[in-house]
């Protein structure tokens, strides 16, 4: 090999060697499982949505999400291990389960107060809650979920006693009030706006009209605890991105258009849905509103025994900056 091929190779070889160098793969984003409540909200598509825009590749963090009939069965999902984080179950629930000794902790506030709102076909005797008697039917998501708490406090409220019916999914619900299986159906926007619009349906009530529904933080993001105490850091990057995430979504919008093309309705309809159901300050996410209150229910309701001590709430409460 001559001399002039020598140099060619070797400038070749350090070619290569600096290119590798300089254009190592990054390193892989950490994974994290999440369960959500109820496809095609504003508030439960905000982790679909800004992993779109790329906010959580900025944390080093990658997101597989699926979704559930509702936060109990979210909530499920994180106890079983299938979901490393839950994304809006009831805060009553998650007591309830962390009481019994579920693996769960409460790592960031998700509603402080809450969008639903409750309704009959328009051609139902029902004007209000008041009118609703105990051969009605009045719908929840799945057992432990936010729709669950608040029915009952509508209960307790109007001193009502109709027969609970777990129900599923928003637009499962429509489903079965419209078909005359249900009497009392829950949505949450911008589902049924349109048909309350036409006058199809009759909105009777919104959650946010008990003051209890108001103050206090209704729905919870929760992890698995055994995954949290082995990837702190990652849970924290999180809450990081999340937060990053909830700024963007009333900042810019791009985001209430990724909405308005997630649930095929026009951006003006998305804006309305964010602006007038979903303020920002009802997305806290590092506080649990009215925690002593949330305990009384609790016990009332039957979720938990007797009041969660100081150590408990300690180990439960894992919120990124503070409580």
């Amino acid at each position: 090999m001559n001399r002039r091929r020598l140099i060619l190779l070797a400038a070749l070889a350090t070619t290569i060697a600096g290119g590798i160098a300089g254009h190592r793969p990054a390193a892989a984003a950490d994974q994290l499982k999440l369960a959500i409540g109820q496809r095609g909200l504003w508030d439960s598509s905000i982790a679909e949505i800004a992993q779109q825009a790329g906010i959580f590749a900025k944390h080093g963090l990658e997101l597989q999400v699926f979704y559930t009939s509702g936060g109990g069965e979210t909530q499920q999902a994180v106890i079983a291990g299938s979901a490393d984080i839950g994304v809006s179950p009831g805060t009553l629930g998650v007591l309830g389960a962390y009481a019994k000794g579920a693996p769960i902790r409460i790592i960031a506030g998700e509603a402080t107060g809450t969008a639903e709102y409750y309704f009959v076909r328009a051609d139902s005797a029902v004007k209000t809650m008041r009118d609703i008697t105990p051969a009605m039917t009045f719908a929840y998501s799945t057992n432990g979920s936010g729709t669950h708490i608040i029915a009952l406090r509508f209960f307790k409220e109007y001193a009502i006693a109709p027969k609970l019916v777990a129900t599923g999914s928003v637009p499962a619900t429509f489903t079965q009030v419209m078909s005359g299986q249900i009497d009392v159906g829950f949505s949450t926007p911008p589902f049924g706006l349109d048909a309350a619009g036409e006058g199809k349906i009759r909105i009777i009530a919104k959650s946010n009209d008990l003051p209890s529904v108001r103050s206090q933080t209704v729905r919870v993001i929760i992890a698995n605890a055994t995954d949290l105490a082995k990837r702190r850091d990652v849970y924290t990057r999180f809450a990081d991105a999340y937060r990053e995430a909830i700024n963007w979504m009333y900042a810019d919008p791009a985001a209430t258009e990724a909405f308005a093309k997630l649930v095929q309705i026009t951006p003006a309809l998305a804006k309305r849905v964010r602006d007038e159901f979903y303020p920002k300050a009802m997305l806290q996410l590092d506080q649990i509103a009215g925690l002593d209150a949330l305990m009384d229910d609790a016990i009332a309701f039957k979720y938990i025994g007797q009041r969660l001590d100081q150590k408990q709430q300690d180990e439960l409460l894992q919120l990124p900056h503070g409580r």
